[in-house]
């Protein structure tokens, strides 16, 4: 168990939220790792100052995060544990942050350009290093003849993730995959309205398989300058077109 050094009260006009502000602290000051417990509630009761119920509020905000985990029993690994946060809490936090946020859909598209091309020319530059599988498969798919819209989004979506995962940049691969869900149902959106479609989708694969290429050749310049065109070129060439109409979103919702 953690040792109780860096505790300070909380000032009893607070909320829950200083509770976990005060286990923030903690583990930013490296006192609480990962598969370290939490002091039990009591003892949090009395270093914190506050009530059971404000630590228990806390430690649910942290369980529902994927920050904690609960283990039952009353043995020495009992209680609240501190957990490796998995990607999909990071990214499911992201994106609910996009959407709650009512961002500016420019604004999101900024920042995606900016995360994508970074992230081909670092799977360009590692390139000898990284399986190009993961790229070629929804490749191979979006190239089918017949394929339904949302099923095109769906493998087009997996592509640029694969890039990212392929820069091997965690954080940056975690970003991308909340970016680009975040904006799926504007995408998807944009794709149902789209009226010469068969003419969009072979665009989108010509400019797919040249950034795939590039990456595939190690040319980090080429890559990143062809992915940022795309994503820019696509949302000012075809979706600002579809949200350019009055029922169509403004958002990144």
């Amino acid at each position: 168990m953690a040792e109780s050094t860096g505790w300070e009260p909380v000032p009893r006009s607070r909320t829950f939220e200083l509770v976990l502000a005060r286990i923030e602290e903690q583990i930013l000051a490296g006192n609480l790792r990962v598969g370290d417990r939490l002091p039990p509630e009591r003892e949090l009761v009395e270093m914190l100052g506050v009530s059971r119920a404000a630590v228990r509020e806390a430690l649910r905000v942290l369980e529902a995060q994927g920050v904690l985990r609960s283990r039952v029993g009353t043995g020495p690994s009992s209680g609240s544990v501190i957990a490796a946060m998995p990607d999909e809490g990071l990214t499911q936090l992201l994106r609910l942050h996009i959407a709650l946020a009512n961002l500016p859909l420019d604004d999101v598209i900024e920042a995606r350009a900016t995360l994508e091309r970074a992230s081909a020319r670092l799977a360009a530059g590692r390139v000898a290093e990284v399986d190009l599988e993961p790229m070629r498969e929804p490749l191979t798919r979006m190239d089918e003849v017949g394929l339904p819209r949302e099923a095109f989004n769906d493998y087009d979506t997996a592509f640029h993730v694969a890039i990212a995962e392929a820069g091997g940049n965690r954080l940056m691969a975690d970003m991308t995959v909340a970016v680009r869900n975040a904006v799926r149902h504007t995408l998807l959106t944009a794709f149902n309205k789209i009226e010469n479609w068969e003419k969009i989708a072979a665009r989108l694969r010509a400019e797919h398989h040249r950034i795939y290429d590039a990456i595939e050749a190690g040319d980090a310049e080429s890559a990143g300058n062809l992915v940022e065109a795309h994503v820019r070129g696509f949302h000012h060439d075809v979706v600002q077109t579809v949200l350019d109409r009055p029922d169509a979103p403004t958002s990144a919702r």
